[in-house]
């Protein structure tokens, strides 16, 4: 599912921003020219609720590396902008997931943008093979029916 989820939210950052941006997946440090996004799952959590039902918990960082410079403030807070507006929504596998909790910050240049996409889970229940009959016999005063 995280999968998925990073897929939509790459999907997302090729409409808004087109293809002027280059998406990475996973971290690298050689060859790294701006403008770009990195999409990383930060963590995840998992809390257990009724029955099979279970409520994760996925923050996801997509982090902005500006092309100018000079002008990497301006740019980072007009990027965030846009990030707020094209991630509030994602569709994840023909549903809609909507972003929670999102924040930004930067640091040394870069905009670090955290958004979490929660649900529910319905785990499997283990097979256990049923009774194909029953029969039970009941006794009062000597008498026993079926």
């Amino acid at each position: 599912m995280i999968n998925s989820i990073i897929e939509s939210i790459q999907t997302s950052l090729n409409t808004e921003f087109g293809s002027g941006y280059e998406i990475y997946r996973e971290e690298t440090e050689q060859g790294l020219q701006g403008p770009c996004f990195f999409i990383l799952c930060a963590g995840a959590e998992e809390k257990r609720f009724l029955n099979r039902r279970y409520f994760r918990t996925n923050q996801f960082c997509i982090r902005y590396v500006p092309a100018d410079a000079e002008k990497e403030e301006k740019t980072c807070h007009e990027v965030a902008r846009r990030l707020f507006e094209c991630l509030e929504w994602l569709e994840v596998g023909g549903d809609l997931m909507m972003g929670t909790k999102m924040k930004y910050e930067m640091a040394e240049g870069v905009l670090r943008f955290f958004v979490n996409y929660d649900m529910f889970v319905y785990k499997g229940a283990d097979s256990v093979l049923s009774m194909e009959e029953v029969s039970s016999a009941i006794s009062v005063k000597g008498e026993t029916t079926k």
